[in-house]
């Protein structure tokens, strides 16, 4: 069996059994998202460490509080959704999932961006949305390939120079933060896809004061000539 499916209203742990399935590749134990439940499951064992052939381990809306050190050696998981938890911290040894691709955080308590997830250097999505996160590292300029972005509904109140280096961006939600100044080095970010009003580059609910927002609605072109115009000043 490579993908299994786990549910149950009350979900709290996952089956000892589960962990003699040595070939399993696809491990879901998330509710269905119509159906607006939220396990009670607050512990991920140590033994999922046995589970070496995970590509994908969806455990959404839970109750977990910590993940084991035991995940750094999962190294062919691509996707990891761990949204909807009580997390407030993530093991270092998260640093080893050198073939991680999409991380999903959204809506823990994370106070911070943790340092081992800027050496994930395959990361294309990363979405930390809805954390209490006030600084990101400037080591996140070694996620060279990521290309999403979600840091809306954060503690944010400035963003480090380093986040315009990651240049294959295309999507930037920075909504609902306590911005008020951006990097005079983000009109550098050319790549990301402004959209119909500006909706996958989001500045919504910062107190934004330079650029103003209605710069910010030109993109990145109407903010580098603004910094342009401001080194001439």
């Amino acid at each position: 069996k490579k993908k299994l499916k786990i549910s149950g209203r009350e979900l709290l742990s996952v089956p000892t059994q589960v962990f003699g399935l040595e070939q399993l590749q696809v491990l879901e134990m998330s509710p269905e998202r119509e159906s607006c439940l939220r396990y009670r499951m607050e512990l991920l064992p140590q033994e999922i460490g046995r589970l070496r052939n995970l590509t994908c381990l969806y455990v959404d809306s839970n109750n977990l509080k910590e993940i084991p050190a035991e995940i750094g050696t999962l190294s062919r998981l691509e996707r990891l959704t761990l949204s909807n938890n009580s997390l407030r911290s993530l093991p270092a040894e998260m640093g080893a999932l050198q073939r991680l691709q999409s991380l999903h955080l959204a809506n823990n308590s994370l106070t911070e961006l943790p340092a081992p997830l800027c050496q994930l250097r395959s990361l294309t999505f990363l979405d930390v949305s809805d954390n209490k996160i006030d600084t990101i590292p400037s080591s996140i300029r070694h996620l060279e390939k990521l290309e999403t972005l979600l840091l809306l509904f954060n503690s944010l109140e400035s963003l480090p120079e380093d986040v315009c280096l990651l240049r294959n961006l295309h999507t930037l939600w920075l909504g609902n933060n306590h911005l008020r100044f951006l990097p005079a080095a983000f009109g550098q970010l050319v790549n990301l896809d402004w959209g119909y009003n500006y909706c996958s580059c989001n500045f919504e609910g910062n107190p934004l004061e330079s650029p103003p927002p209605e710069v910010c609605s030109r993109g990145p072109e109407g903010i580098r000539d603004y910094f342009s115009s401001l080194r001439r000043i």
